[in-house]
């Protein structure tokens, strides 16, 4: 149940940002927050910082369906403990993005984070979700561990 509240929370949150700054921003318009951080209304086709965009919008649903219900089958079977806040985190993002390109074909990013002029590619709260929850289960799976005997 847990899984599905965090979940349904970070797809939310990821769709009314993304309406948001439809609705406010034309495309690449932007609005400065701090002296490194920006609000800017790109789209992405591609994958992570828009690469592969070149495969097409299906080939981008079906592998985040596949990875949708490889979550939903590992959090069912094995997960315990923080692995199961770090797949919802997980989950939640996969779901948003997907809802985007089910959507509009594309995903929305736009949060910009830079320094001087150099910049992250843009992203979005789905992405955050994604990034947080894969670093969490890697650190979760690096703690629980037991150290090897020499």
């Amino acid at each position: 149940m847990l899984i599905a509240i965090i979940a349904s929370l970070v797809a939310i949150t990821d769709y009314i940002t993304k309406k948001a700054v439809v609705a406010k921003l034309t495309l690449f318009d932007k609005i400065d927050v701090l002296p490194f951080l920006r609000i800017v209304h790109v789209e992405n086709k591609g994958a992570a910082f828009g690469l592969f965009a070149n495969l097409g919008n299906n080939i981008f649903m079906a592998i985040s369906v596949i990875a949708i219900i490889a979550i939903l089958v590992y959090v069912s079977r094995f997960a315990k403990g923080s692995e199961v806040f770090s797949f919802s985190l997980i989950l939640g993002g996969a779901i948003g993005n997907l809802l985007d390109r089910i959507a509009t074909g594309k995903v929305v990013d736009f949060i910009d984070v830079y320094i001087n002029k150099w910049h992250w590619p843009a992203f979005n709260v789905a992405d955050s979700a994604l990034t947080v929850g894969i670093i969490l289960f890697i650190w979760s799976s690096l703690r629980s561990g037991k150290p090897k005997e020499i």
